[in-house]
């Protein structure tokens, strides 16, 4: 079996599992190659068939997620490790850099808060987007800490950056300019994907009956770490952007909300009402 004909037949075993399974095929093949996928795609045909590749597709057939297979996901201009124990970054939080981006242009914000960092998704995003800017990141996962102190060291961010073991902004002292944050939102009844449920730490997921416990913690700690003229960027689940926004309205914030790629609310800014 050639390369080619490999990736096609690995998508038709994925597209039962897989929303994207030409995709998810193309990247465990560049991945048992030890090639990037642009160059896969540039011609197959000078590959053989790694011995490697049927057993990266029975782990995917078996709902683990792409992103612990390989050990690492894309996420802004920034490559991060990643692997059980952390949430896997996704694209859709991509909004809330972008949005800090439209907030500060090309000055940036000079100190960072990036509260349940993570493997140092946010963070590191936005210290790469400002190359001036220094930044915290807090999470209550020593697991997660440690991929963020890899990802660290491999970007070349460690002298900028402090890691905090920590439960949200218990003990932190600001003021910081830009306060990143992905919470927990997801509802406790919700079903999710077995990529998510069967893999992903729950704790990065739920929040609650409603999926807002954490924002109820959260928010009315930002007045006292916001410096002026500073934003808080939150993420948010599609269907929550009003509930937050008064959350966040009673505590004092001015609420701007931007959308996703695929139109939906993603990423609520709290400035200084």
């Amino acid at each position: 079996m050639t390369v080619r004909h490999a990736i096609s037949a690995a998508a038709e075993r994925f597209a039962a599992i897989s929303d994207t399974p030409r995709l998810d095929a193309e990247l465990l093949m560049a991945h048992a190659l030890g090639v990037e996928r642009g160059l896969l795609l540039l011609d197959p045909s000078r590959f053989d068939l790694p011995a490697g590749f049927a057993g990266l597709v029975e782990r995917r057939t078996q709902h683990e997620p792409i992103a612990y297979i390989l050990g690492y996901r894309d996420f802004w201009t920034i490559r991060l490790g990643v692997g059980p124990g952390v949430l896997i970054p996704r694209p859709d939080s991509e909004t809330l850099i972008e949005a800090a981006a439209a907030y500060f242009g090309t000055a940036g914000p000079k100190r960072i808060l990036d509260l349940g960092t993570g493997p140092g998704t946010l963070l590191f995003a936005a210290l790469s987007e400002w190359p001036d800017a220094s930044g915290v990141g807090v999470d209550a996962s020593d697991a997660a800490l440690e991929y963020a102190k890899t990802n660290a060291r491999a970007l070349g961010m460690e002298e900028r950056t402090r890691l905090v073991l920590g439960d949200w902004a218990t003990g932190l002292d600001g003021p910081f300019d830009l306060i990143l944050c992905n919470p927990p939102y997801i509802a406790e009844s919700e079903t999710l994907m077995p990529d998510v449920a069967d893999h992903e730490p729950p704790g990065a997921l739920f929040a609650g009956a409603d999926g807002l416990d954490d924002y109820r913690r959260i928010i009315p700690d930002l007045p006292r770490l916001l410096a002026p003229g500073g934003a808080a960027i939150l993420e948010i689940g599609a269907t929550q952007h009003m509930l937050v926004r008064q959350l966040a309205e009673a505590a004092g914030f001015a609420v701007a909300c931007t959308q996703d790629l695929g139109g939906r609310d993603r990423a609520l800014k709290l400035t200084r009402a």
